[in-house]
């Protein structure tokens, strides 16, 4: 395949994890990144290696070279800054939650099309071989017809009043915090192996530190706090730490899931439970070779990924032989493989989450807040 350059607009956790996933790809080199500051951007380039790098996203859209761009920034800027790469003449992939509105969502869709680039928003967690196998499973019928959903989406990284992150300001993140962060992955996920639309929703949100103590210096996403307290100040808190959501599922099936970010002991816990009427599935995250599977009338089984075991096409989201496991970053891996095959040939199949499909979770977070305000059932359209 030609060599494509892209670029990574973001220098905090989530654009080393895209710069090692680009770079296993082989034929796609990372040619420049963009940060908040130059200072930001030189540190991050000289860490990993990239020679090209500014404090100004624009000199990157600038360079015709440059045929995609990652963006990784706070939600508040990936609509403008999708908006202005697209109009480069640049193909976009957009991290989640692709906007802070449906409004916004619906312009990039447009504009992408309009320009005819190749789009896709980073709801990388799809492509876990074992949950591409449940795709496959209930597309055969082997689960019989989907009754009902379950499952959640629980962390403990903002357990404390001293744990800060940029996601707790409403400002940078949007309306949802917990629920749009980590809930629109849990929304993306059901619909995606189940092929059925949420339809309607009942969301209930919680903020149980109403105050918080946000550090005077930058801490990283994740990272361990050492500092004292003076070096901390006060603020309000508007964004939700826990969601439920009960959820109608196509025009029969039902489900409820959880958020939380205060769930103490679950470091990334993202599980999902499937029911149908000859079957069932289960998966968890934090251990994703293993895949458990449900029978009425005879024993249940966890099967480990083996991609020769697989079926159809999901074997296709394993490079390793079974026994060795692949995970989150095999995740982003796959998902990108997929994306820069389509910005290298315009006729290759779409086989990763769109604008289209951001835009959806876009239009389901306005939803849980129209409820959650209303404490009450909302159809969506």
């Amino acid at each position: 395949m030609a060599r494509i350059r892209t670029a990574i607009i973001g220098t905090g956790f989530m654009g080393r994890v895209h710069a090692e996933a680009i770079r296993r790809l082989g034929n796609v080199e990372v040619a420049a990144v963009a940060g908040s500051s130059a200072e930001s951007a030189a540190k991050f380039g000289a860490a990993l290696g990239i020679e090209t790098t500014t404090g100004n996203y624009k000199e990157i859209l600038n360079d015709k070279s440059i045929q995609a761009v990652h963006i990784l920034t706070p939600n508040a800027m990936h609509h403008p800054m999708s908006m202005a790469a697209l109009e480069a003449g640049k193909a976009v992939l957009c991290e989640k939650p692709m906007t802070m509105t449906s409004k916004e969502a619906a312009e990039m869709v447009k504009l992408a099309a309009k320009k005819k680039l190749a789009n896709a928003v980073c709801h990388n967690l799809r492509y876990y071989p074992v949950v591409q196998h449940i795709r496959q499973l209930i597309a055969a019928g082997e689960l019989g017809e989907i009754l009902h959903v379950q499952g959640t989406y629980s962390q403990d990284w903002l357990l404390y009043d001293t744990d800060f992150n940029w996601r707790i300001d409403a400002k940078a993140n949007g309306a949802l915090r917990a629920v749009g962060d980590i809930g629109s992955h849990w929304m993306d996920m059901i619909q995606h192996l189940t092929g059925l639309p949420i339809t309607a929703l009942c969301a209930d949100l919680a903020t149980f530190h109403k105050t918080r103590r946000r550090p005077k210096v930058a801490i990283q996403t994740f990272a361990g706090k050492t500092l004292q307290p003076s070096d901390y100040e006060e603020v309000k808190i508007t964004t939700e730490d826990y969601g439920g959501v009960l959820i109608h599922l196509g025009g029969r099936a039902r489900g409820a899931y959880t958020v939380s970010q205060m769930a103490a002991g679950n470091k990334n816990r993202f599980a999902f439970e499937i029911y149908g009427t000859k079957g069932g599935a289960m998966w968890n995250q934090e251990r994703p070779d293993e895949l458990w599977l449900g029978n009425r009338n005879e024993p249940n089984k966890v099967i480990i990924k083996d991609p020769s075991l697989l079926m159809g096409s999901a074997a296709g989201f394993a490079d390793l032989p079974g026994g060795h496991s692949e995970g989150y970053d095999d995740s982003h891996k796959q998902l990108y493989k997929r994306f820069y095959a389509k910005v290298a040939d315009a006729s290759a199949p779409v086989d990763y989450p769109t604008f289209a499909d951001g835009l959806r979770g876009m239009i389901l977070l306005e939803k849980i807040v129209e409820s959650s305000k209303k404490k009450g059932w909302v159809k969506v359209k």
